[in-house]
């Protein structure tokens, strides 16, 4: 089976490809680490650069897992990036994402990503704080 981990360059997404990693030493499993954002700017907020994807490549090296790194950055939001990978991949048996809290005013004005990554998602998502 699959981990699917929607990474961002932040406390809660590495708190996220830690359980991540942990998640998959225990039950033998491949771990995808999907980072992905729109793509119209370089700094878009989200999209780690290539130094922050080579020290998860380190990290997930230095775990000898079975893993996989993806970086989509082809006009779509990352939430619906992570929901397309797990209902086109049916090996994909939870979603793990790093959350950290809001105000309800915060979630009305942007939204909550997690809110609709485990609302719409096909398998069990993992909610991980910092």
């Amino acid at each position: 089976m699959t981990i699917l981990v929607g990474y961002t360059p932040n406390p809660e997404g590495t708190a996220a490809v830690e359980f991540g990693i942990r998640q998959a030493r225990a039950f033998d499993d491949t771990l995808l680490v999907l980072n992905a954002g729109i793509g119209e700017s370089k700094d878009e907020r989200g999209v780690a650069s290539e130094e922050q994807l080579a020290e998860i490549v380190k990290k997930l090296q230095s775990a000898s897992i079975k893993y996989e790194l993806k970086q989509f950055l082809r006009g779509n939001d990352a939430v619906e990036e992570i929901l397309a990978l797990a209902e086109a991949s049916p090996e994909v048996s939870m979603i793990i994402i790093g959350s950290r809290k809001r105000s309800a005013v915060g979630k009305l004005i942007m939204g909550s990503s997690a809110q609709r990554i485990i609302l719409g998602s096909p398998v069990p998502v993992v909610s991980v704080k910092a």
